[in-house]
């Protein structure tokens, strides 16, 4: 085994990639990964959001089409004594 070797490994140590390569597990960078949390949660947030306006939309489309009321008018003109 060359000096060469032992310094990558030690390098890699001190990145902590040997521990991601011990799990068989992709290493990206923390920086990258938090953008990336960051980005789920403001999906989870809009997913949220359009899940609300759903549930509104269709609890308005059931009371439009719910059974229609007779509205009353009556026939008396405007100015007439009652």
């Amino acid at each position: 085994m060359g000096g060469n070797q032992i310094f990558t490994w030690r390098r890699l140590m001190a990145q902590g990639a040997l521990t991601a390569a011990a799990a068989g597990e992709e290493v990206v960078p923390a920086s990258e990964y938090r953008a990336l949390e960051a980005q789920v949660r403001e999906l989870h947030r809009l997913l949220g959001k359009k899940a609300m306006e759903n549930e509104l939309l269709r609890e308005a489309v059931s009371r439009a089409a719910g059974p229609k009321k007779l509205l009353l008018r009556s026939t008396s003109l405007p100015g007439d004594i009652l």
